[in-house]
């Protein structure tokens, strides 16, 4: 088991390159098996994530070619129509295979999918949908079975916001007979990338970014070319790390306007920020005031930045509240950032955190992907040395997180 053992108090400097999305590459790998042609990507992040869903798709007979960030893959001769209990366990995007083999194949069988222990994520959404559409589903022994000969277009009404849910019947749509509306639809960023490879391929969207998706299904989608857009969780990882830490970061192949509710928070907590096209500057001399956060379905402020700024709350002057209404079982970091000398306190899903001037180093846990990255923030910042156990949870969706914090100064080393 690898761990990350991080000596706090270094400020960060320097110029950082912010990865592509985890959270768009995943759908979009998806979204080859609705063509026989070729699906061409760039900026494809190298995280364990990404390399499970290939050993996936090449399971069902997906050819991939890979050339660094740069991906070529070709479902022409598909010959397994099934997502295995042992590759959906470790990733809940796996689940994201159901809506185009339905589509374009009639049939699938997806295990019912594991990944973080953050919440209950139901598919029942995603199933749903299908069955709106004309498919059969079945549960059986722990696995989704689903057939139809071909969907058929619905009007689908999500009853919760889901960003899976959506990038699934979108692509279940695009090959559906007649019009698909999805309502109340997700509109990350993430599903908006989704849309734009799709339509590249064919299909034809209209409503993109809105919360109300019209999709024309078409006899079938050809090959493309997409890059996938940069990641702007962890673009706000390293700058809450910088602001935290103190110092002068740079990002470059970034992108601020999906960015807004961050770097407003980020300002409020004292930092100066500067952007100039795909670059943003951040600047940090103080010690951070606190800032009380909300999370919410975008453009509200995204749960996947929430165990990071409770960690920048935890060093900051003052105190601050921190309220998660996305999933019910993500304070899971709070128990960890309390063995650094945290002063936390925890109510349902709210938490109260009272700044302190220095956290002290020491042995803690990753539980899920966000909370290690938490973790390693704390980490910068904590007198001494502090050891992160458990960071494969951080490899499923930081592209060498330790490597890029080395280059700002961090002294970050991975132990094995």
């Amino acid at each position: 088991m690898q761990k990350l053992a991080i000596q706090g108090g270094n400020r960060l400097n320097g110029e950082v390159r912010i990865s592509g999305a985890k959270n768009a590459a995943l759908p979009i790998l998806c979204a080859s098996l609705l063509s026989g042609d070729t699906l061409q990507l760039g900026n494809v992040p190298d995280m364990s994530d990404v390399a499970t869903m290939c050993k996936l798709l090449q399971q069902m007979g997906v050819k991939i070619g890979k050339d660094g960030g740069q991906i070529t893959l070709s479902a022409a001769h598909i010959d397994k129509l099934e997502a295995p209990y042992d590759m959906v366990k470790t990733m809940r995007a796996a689940i994201l295979v159901l809506g185009p083999l339905v589509a374009r194949f009639g049939e699938a069988r997806v295990s019912l999918p594991g990944g973080c222990a953050i919440g209950s994520r139901p598919v029942d959404l995603h199933i749903k949908g299908l069955q709106a559409m004309g498919a059969e589903v079945h549960i059986e022994h722990g696995y989704i079975h689903a057939q139809a000969k071909r969907l058929k277009g619905a009007r689908i009404f999500f009853d919760l916001v889901s960003v899976t849910g959506t990038e699934n019947l979108m692509m279940a749509a695009a090959l559906a007979d007649g019009v698909t509306v999805l309502e109340n639809a997700a509109r990350e960023p993430e599903v908006v990338d989704l849309a734009h490879c799709l339509i590249a391929m064919g299909a034809k969207i209209e409503g993109v970014g809105s919360d109300t998706l019209t999709i024309t299904g078409v006899d079938k989608l050809h090959g493309a070319s997409h890059s996938v857009m940069p990641d702007r969780i962890e673009s706000g990882t390293f700058l809450v790390a910088a602001t935290a830490a103190g110092g002068n970061i740079t990002l470059t192949d970034a992108r601020a306007d999906i960015l807004e509710n961050v770097l407003e928070k980020l300002h409020e907590a004292g930092a100066t920020i500067k952007v100039s096209g795909s670059t943003i500057n951040l600047q940090m001399s103080q010690r951070p005031k606190a800032v009380n956060v909300r999370t919410a379905p975008y453009p509200a402020f995204p749960t996947d930045m929430q165990a990071q700024f409770m960690a920048l709350n935890c060093i900051a002057e003052g105190s601050a509240m921190v309220v998660e209404t996305i999933f019910e079982n993500r304070f899971m970091h709070v128990q960890e950032l309390r063995r650094l000398g945290a002063q936390i306190d925890v109510e349902g899903n709210t938490a109260v955190i009272k700044g302190c001037a220095q956290l002290e180093g020491a042995a803690i846990m990753a539980t899920d992907l966000r909370a290690s990255a938490s973790l390693v923030i704390a980490g910068l910042v904590a007198q001494g040395e502090t050891i992160v156990d458990r960071i494969y949870h951080l490899d499923r969706g930081y592209e060498h997180i330790e490597a890029k914090l080395s280059a700002l100064g961090a002294q970050i080393r991975r132990l094995k």
